[in-house]
């Protein structure tokens, strides 16, 4: 009989599921850490967490029998996926359970700051009456900006709307049409909303992208008096800026509700004027936290009982012989979804597959959800899993369509990925040589053979001479080698459109990108990484 452990606190409505779960064992084991959570682990088939519990890579080690982690909540940061993927063990999330209690504590906390709330009972508590004191600031008329429109910015931006509040959003997938149907003006980044909000808040996960994505140099774009809310993830503001910021005049007001490093109660803001911080509340509601319970005890109870692999975040809901077969052209799909997101530019409207020959036999859909979680890992900086992917694409707006031909062409199966953004579009077709080589053999129809790894250069110029000379000088100028080179062009005569892809023995530099759009010959160029050609996203194995 399968065995389960409980290793947070956990709503009662979830282990009731357990209990009733008659094919399956549980027991609660609550403030594990160290040898103590490694040694249960080891006894167990199964494990449910909220944040508290760190499963770490050491955790994990020479563990044989766990095979599932269910986090009742939705970020996994407090678990190494790449560590439980190594292991075999599914990680599964529960992204819907607390949206609702975190928007509205985001907003409760907005709300606070214009409001002055705490500051102001903390006065009655004291014995003043300070009415004039704490003179407060209409919601309604001003501005907001939101980072992150998945679920929990979506349910920010309807609350906003109610208060007749003007919004800007910035998220790389948000597409126009979801923009006009939450009426928010989408901006292209970051800093061009700063200037133009009364209050930020952010909802994205920690990521290398994200982190510290308010500093400094943020801090000083922002309008003065702006006043910023946090209930996603400690690090995305840096918090010795916001400090500088109050203490300048430049920040109106902070309200965090996480942070770095959990529990806290030492911060450089907490007792600052016009700052208020809570706990990490945002899904602590009893709603949410009956919702997230009941879903991650029914994901293993699933899980152990009829092998089914829901909401996992590091495997694809495949069995091993449909997932062996499909392996490489998902790597071809997943490349050419990586390759895409950094070439085009605007918000992306719509995502159109074709599939030639002989793919056209296999499962289609989830090479199209393959290449759904590399456009959006390479924008968010993170691993995205293949569930979820399709369910973020729509989210967010994005229409995936497929084509299919089963007429066999120069090569025996073709991958062909159209993205359409609000200025243009980028096609992309990609194809599989041997069982495991992954190429780029067209861009906007212009043939060619390129690899689908490391760092890629790909230009568009006009056909004629001494266009490659010429780059190639540019990069030995920036000692950057070229290792391949392959170009493409429209017609066998010279004077035409053509597009030439590198591949380099490292990044290229700004400053030779910038010599490159110098070259009258050269129209765009686009700087790819990708990962190596033997790594490949946890879920594909």
């Amino acid at each position: 009989m399968p065995k389960i452990v409980v290793l947070d606190p956990l709503s009662e409505d979830g282990l009731k599921l357990l209990d009733a779960a008659a094919a399956i064992d549980y027991e609660e084991r609550i403030g594990l850490k160290g040898d103590d959570l490694r040694k249960t682990l080891q006894d167990f088939d199964g494990a449910i967490c909220r944040s508290g519990v760190k499963i770490t890579a050491e955790i994990l080690e020479r563990n044989t029998r766990l095979k599932a982690i269910a986090r009742a909540g939705v970020g996994v940061d407090n678990i190494d996926v790449a560590a439980a993927s190594k292991r075999g063990i599914v990680v599964m999330n529960t992204p819907g359970g607390n949206t609702l209690s975190t928007a509205e504590h985001a907003w409760t906390l907005l709300m606070a700051l214009s409001r002055n709330i705490h500051a102001a009972y903390q006065g009655l508590v004291e014995g003043r009456w300070d009415r004039k004191k704490f003179m407060g600031t209409q919601i309604s008329g001003k501005t907001l900006g939101i980072v992150g429109m998945g679920r929990i910015g979506q349910a920010v931006a309807k609350f906003a709307k109610a208060f007749e509040m003007k919004i800007y959003a910035f998220d790389p997938f948000l597409s126009p049409q979801k923009s006009r149907e939450l009426s928010v003006t989408a901006v292209k980044d970051v800093h061009e909303m700063l200037p133009l909000v009364d209050y930020l808040t952010v909802h994205t996960p920690l990521t290398d992208a994200t982190r510290d994505l308010i500093g400094k140099k943020e801090v000083a774009l922002l309008k003065k008096g702006a006043r910023l809310i946090n209930c996603a993830r400690g690090g995305i503001y840096n918090i010795d800026a916001l400090a500088e910021g109050l203490e300048s005049g430049q920040i109106g007001g902070v309200a965090l509700d996480v942070y770095e490093s959990e529990p806290c109660t030492d911060n450089p803001l907490f007792g600052k004027p016009n700052v208020i911080c809570t706990p990490h509340l945002g899904a602590s509601t009893e709603e949410a936290q009956t919702n997230v319970a009941v879903e991650a005890a029914e994901l293993l109870i699933d899980f152990f009982t009829t092998n089914t692999i829901r909401q996992a975040v590091n495997f694809a809901a495949l069995d091993a012989e449909t997932l062996q077969g499909l392996r490489g052209y998902l790597n071809v799909a997943y490349r050419l979804g990586l390759t895409s997101a950094q070439m085009i530019k605007g918000s992306p409207k719509s995502v159109r597959m074709k599939y030639k020959g002989e793919v056209c036999k296999k499962d289609t859909s989830l090479l199209s959800l393959s290449f759904a979680a590399g456009f959006l890992a390479a924008a968010m900086s993170q691993e995205i899993g293949l569930v979820s992917a399709g369910a973020l694409l729509k989210e967010r707006g994005i229409e995936m369509v497929e084509e299919r031909a089963a007429e066999v062409g120069d090569f025996a199966s073709t991958v062909t990925a159209e993205i359409t953004t609000e200025l243009g579009a980028v096609s992309l077709t990609g194809t599989l040589f041997g069982s495991s080589m992954p190429r780029l053999i067209a861009k906007d129809g212009l043939r060619l053979e390129s690899y689908l790894d490391g760092n890629l250069l790909i230009f568009e110029h006009t056909d004629v001479p001494g266009v490659i000379g010429t780059v190639g000088n540019v990069f030995a100028k920036h000692r950057v080698n070229i290792a391949h080179m392959t170009l493409g062009r429209e017609k066998q005569e010279p004077g035409g459109p053509a597009v030439g892809v590198l591949s380099l023995d490292a990044a290229p530099p700004a400053e030779a990108i910038k010599e490159l759009l110098k070259i009258e010959t050269i129209q765009k160029t686009y700087a790819v990484t990708l990962p190596p050609g033997n790594s490949f996203p946890s879920w594909m194995g």
